[in-house]
C-alpha cells in the first residue's frame, strides 16, 4: 500500500480552491511513492463552502472519475498536515489507497448492514463516522453503528457548521431502492465509511481538559442534576474546590464559566485509571468532558450536559493548554511506538536463539478530528495543534476537521482530539 495522495487549499471562490487541490493531487499521484489509482476520497470543507457542497462534490467527482466513493463533512475549521484553516473558506481531500472490497460508504439511504450480512461477504471491522449533532438519540445511533462492526470501535466527529450541516456520502454501490436520486450530499443522521479487517489502523483519543481535584462517585442524581458526590452535596463540593462563594456572585460566575465536568460511566471504569490519571494529571480516554449548565442552590445540585447514572465518577476540570499539548504529544508517541519494530521474547528470561521479528509498519495516511473549541489559538498560535502532530508523526498525509463533538470508543466526547492513522508494512 502506497501513500495516500492529499491536498488542501483556501480561496474565497471554491472553484479556485478546488483547482489548487486537484493540481496537488495529480502531481502526487504521478510520484512513485504515492498511490496512482485510489478509489476512496475523504472530503472536508469549512462552513464557508457549506452551501456549495453539492457543486464541490460534483466537480471533484467529474475531475477524478477514478474515485468511485466519497465521504466527509463540514467543520468550522479543517485540518491538514502542519496547518489548520479556521474560520476561512477552505477544503481538504485525501485519496485512500484501499481495496474496494475492504470498505463501504454508508448513509441514511444506504445504511451499514450488520457485520458479515452483506451478500458480498464484506465484514465491517471499524468505521469512520460523520454525524449531525441535532440527530435524535445520537448516542444510540453511534452505538448502533458500532454494534454492526466486528471490533465495536468507531471514530470520527459531529458536523461543525454555522450554516448548512452537510455530510458527503457517495458510494459506487448505490443506495436503497425507492430513495430516489441522491447526489451524495446529506443533512441529518449519520454517515461514514466502514473498513474491513485488512485495513490496519491505530486510533487514539487525546484530552484537552485537566482535573482540578480528585474524582468522586455520584451518589444522588435526578436526570442531569447531580445532587451528591461521595454523599456530600454536589454544589458544596464544587464551590469548595473552586474556592468561590455564591455570596460573591460575580467572582463565582467568572470561575464557574471556565469549569467543566469529566464523567466516567460505570461500564467504563478501569481499576487502575485513577492512579494513572493522578500520576500524569490528565484524563484518560474513558472520561467524557461535559459543560456545567446550571446550579440549584435550593437543592445544592449541579446540572450538567449529560444524564449520568448513579455510580458514575465525576471530576471537576478546566481546559488547560499545557495539559492538552502534553497529552497530544503522548498519544502521538504511543502511535509511533506501535509502529516501531520489536523482537518477540526480548523481555523474557528465555529468549529464543532466533526470535521472530515483528514487522515494522509505516503511516500511509492519517485523519485528525479535533474539537472546534481546541482550534485557533488554544494551543498558543495558529496551526500549533497540527504542528505538534507533524513533529511527532513526521511528514505524512493528513486531513481532518474541527468538529462539534468527537466520536471514539462508541462515546461522544468534547474538547478532545481523535487521531487515527492508516498503516501498511514497511518496505
Amino acid at each position: 500500500m502506497k501513500l495516500f495522495p492529499y491536498a488542501h487549499a483556501t480561496h474565497p471562490q471554491w472553484r479556485m480552491a478546488a483547482a489548487l487541490v486537484l493540481a496537488q493531487l495529480r502531481a502526487q499521484m504521478a510520484l512513485p511513492a504515492y498511490a496512482a489509482t485510489p478509489s476512496l476520497g475523504l472530503l472536508y470543507i469549512t462552513d464557508h463552502y457549506a452551501t456549495q457542497a453539492q457543486a464541490i462534490l460534483d466537480h471533484l467527482s467529474a475531475e477524478l472519475p477514478e474515485i468511485t466513493d466519497w465521504s466527509g463533512t463540514v467543520g468550522v475549521g479543517i485540518a491538514a498536515n502542519n496547518v489548520e484553516y479556521f474560520d476561512e473558506p477552505a477544503l481538504a481531500v485525501m485519496l485512500c489507497d484501499l481495496s474496494p472490497d475492504q470498505y463501504r460508504v454508508f448513509s441514511g439511504v444506504a445504511p451499514l448492514p450488520a457485520s458479515g450480512s452483506e451478500p458480498s461477504g464484506f465484514v465491517a471491522h471499524t468505521a469512520l463516522l460523520h454525524a449531525d449533532p441535532g440527530a435524535h438519540d445520537l448516542g444510540e445511533l453511534v452505538a448502533e453503528v458500532a454494534d454492526r462492526t466486528q471490533s465495536g470501535y468507531v471514530f470520527g466527529g459531529l458536523v461543525g457548521s454555522r450554516s448548512a450541516s452537510v455530510q458527503f456520502a457517495a458510494s459506487s454501490a448505490g443506495h436503497l431502492r425507492g430513495q430516489g436520486a441522491v447526489g451524495g450530499v446529506f443533512s441529518g443522521g449519520i454517515s461514514g465509511v466502514a473498513f474491513g479487517p485488512e485495513v490496519e489502523l491505530i486510533s487514539r483519543v487525546t484530552q484537552g481538559a485537566q482535573p482540578i481535584d480528585r474524582e468522586r462517585t455520584i451518589t444522588a442524581v435526578e436526570g442531569n442534576l447531580v445532587l451528591e458526590l461521595d454523599g456530600e452535596p454536589a454544589l458544596d463540593v464544587l464551590l469548595r474546590e473552586l474556592g468561590v462563594s455564591l455570596a460573591q456572585p460575580q467572582q463565582a460566575m467568572e470561575r464557574l464559566r471556565r469549569t467543566l465536568v469529566g464523567l466516567t460511566l460505570p461500564q467504563h471504569l478501569l481499576a487502575d485509571a485513577p492512579a494513572q490519571r493522578h500520576a500524569r494529571g490528565q484524563f484518560g480516554p474513558e472520561v467524557m468532558v461535559r459543560h456545567i449548565i446550571g446550579l440549584d442552590p435550593a437543592r445544592h445540585g449541579v446540572a450538567v450536559a449529560e444524564h449520568p447514572p448513579l455510580g458514575a465518577r465525576l471530576a471537576f476540570c478546566e481546559r488547560h493548554m499545557q495539559a492538552a499539548r502534553a497529552d497530544l504529544i503522548r498519544v502521538c508517541s504511543e502511535i509511533r511506538e506501535e509502529l516501531e519494530p520489536e523482537t518477540l521474547g526480548m523481555g523474557s528470561s528465555m529468549v529464543a536463539a532466533d526470535p521472530e521479528p515483528v514487522a515494522a509498519r509505516h503511516i500511509v495516511g492519517a485523519l485528525y478530528v479535533s474539537c472546534s473549541g481546541r482550534g485557533g489559538l488554544h494551543f498558543g498560535a495558529p496551526s500549533a495543534e497540527l504542528q505538534i502532530v507533524r513533529r511527532a508523526l513526521g511528514d505524512v498525509p493528513l486531513v481532518g476537521f474541527f468538529a462539534g463533538g468527537e466520536i471514539a470508543h462508541q462515546q461522544l466526547y468534547g474538547y478532545t482530539g481523535v487521531l487515527t492513522v492508516f498503516t501498511a508494512p514497511a518496505v
